[in-house]
């Protein structure tokens, strides 16, 4: 059944991995390849896997059966292994005695698991690929488009559009390596049997896990992993930083569709971003399916975090814990990447607006300037204390801050009106930031 909310806060490609349906295909496959494996090494006759094999599909799953079998076993894997010995004993009794041969639910539902999470990564990284290389061109283009920087909700300092963006991404990149290593090195068969070793697969044991791994395309551990949660739970913080980044991509944008700011808008599509009762409303809808995601995902983070503490060599609670929590990190991630990809993609900036809001202060933001090139002559100490006081005489008094340094005496002793003109300049106020820009970006160039 199609979720309600499943195109504001989801990506229905990473929902249809993790649907009921999925989950058992997955499970299947860790039989089928069980099976598979354990032929290659005698443990099982060839035939007994291929009938396994072959039985191995959701078509012989009573879903409805299964699902209310789950609470009498305490795990999905039970039930399922129970429909797929039936389904396997109705062609061949003696290669229903072979099914799960040696395994526990656990393997089943841990390697299930990762299966899952190996899909939907790659999933999340082509999309994350593709809002790097929407940011790079908003970063090319607005290179030298300036803007106010904030400073506590404040006017600080001018910096420009491309600055912004940069650091956006700085962030994005390393969560894109974090989910590449994720890819790369921490998707790991599991296989152990009742205490992780494999005591029910004579000395053939680790033959048929390197079969397995090579077969499913997933890590061969050191180890069995039961009660060690260390990747499952980094996939979590992995995936809840990479949010998190987002999420504050999504704050920067929804403030600055702010009327008083009216700088940077998502894009425009009919009947998006409207209100119930206001026509003249522009809602920043995709940053706030974004924020709204990225409320929830923490505390689940938090869950994955606690789970961690397990007792002996299999857990009571706290692995069963993990299931729908890591499934729903997963899912609401990918949504919030998939909309982060939608508001960028054709981001409009007002780069007029950005240039009329620099001057809201009456100057005041280029008061470090001036502070700054007296501190050579009268001292920082006291030209910072001078430059207070202009400050607050230029708002009492509702003018230009520039107005009052060019009266000042003890400016004017040290600071020729054409040094006052460059120094009220927003071009001579952006410090290094073509720089920055240039260190985040050449790497991907």
């Amino acid at each position: 059944m199609q979720r309600l909310y499943e195109n504001l806060f989801y990506n229905k490609q990473v929902n249809e991995i993790f649907t009921t349906e999925s989950f058992i295909r997955y499970m299947l496959q860790f039989e089928a390849e069980l099976a598979n494996a354990q032929a290659k090494h005698n443990l099982i006759p060839p035939t007994a896997a291929q009938i396994i094999e072959e039985n191995c599909t959701v078509s012989n799953i009573n879903i409805e059966t299964l699902i209310s079998e789950v609470a009498a076993g305490g795990n999905a894997a039970i039930p399922l292994i129970k429909q797929l010995t039936h389904a396997v004993k109705t062609k061949d009794t003696e290669a229903a005695k072979y099914v799960h041969l040696g395994a526990t639910s656990q393997d089943v539902i841990d390697t299930a698991i990762t299966l899952q999470l190996r899909d939907a990564l790659k999933i999340i990284e082509k999309d994350l690929q593709q809002l790097i290389n929407q940011l790079v061109s908003l970063i090319e283009v607005h290179r030298n488009t300036i803007m106010i920087g904030r400073s506590f909700m404040q006017h600080a300092r001018p910096i420009t559009f491309g600055f912004k963006v940069s650091c956006w991404l700085d962030g994005l990149l390393r969560s894109k390596q974090r989910v590449v290593k994720l890819l790369a090195e921490q998707l790991p068969l599991q296989l152990g049997g009742a205490v992780g070793t494999l005591s029910g697969m004579q000395d053939k044991g680790l033959q048929v896990a390197e079969t397995m791994s090579a077969l499913l395309r997933l890590n061969i551990p050191a180890i069995p992993w039961h009660t060690q949660r260390d990747r499952f739970t980094e996939t979590a913080t992995t995936l809840g930083i990479l949010s998190g980044n987002i999420g504050k991509i999504a704050k920067d944008i929804s403030l600055l569709m702010q009327t008083e700011i009216a700088e940077v808008f998502e894009p425009s599509v009919p009947g998006k971003g409207g209100s119930s009762t206001m026509p003249h409303k522009r809602n920043p809808v995709g940053s706030i399916a974004i924020l709204a995601n990225t409320q929830r995902i923490p505390n689940l983070v938090a869950t994955m975090l606690s789970c961690m503490v397990q007792d002996h060599e299999r857990a009571t609670g706290n692995w069963h814990a993990e299931w729908e929590t890591l499934t729903d990190i997963v899912q609401l991630t990918a949504g919030t990447v998939h909309q982060a990809c939608i508001i960028t993609n054709g981001l409009e900036v007002d780069t007029a607006k950005m240039c009329s809001n620099i001057e809201l202060t009456n100057g005041l933001i280029y008061a470090e300037n001036i502070s700054l090139a007296l501190a050579e002559h009268i001292g920082k100490s006291d030209a910072h204390t001078l430059m207070e006081t202009l400050c607050k005489e230029a708002v009492d008094q509702k003018i230009h801050l520039k107005e009052l340094v060019e009266k000042n005496d003890t400016i004017s002793r040290y600071l020729s009106l054409n040094d006052m003109q460059q120094l009220f300049s927003s071009d001579n106020a952006l410090g290094l930031c073509n720089a920055f820009i240039d260190r985040v970006i050449s790497p991907l160039i």
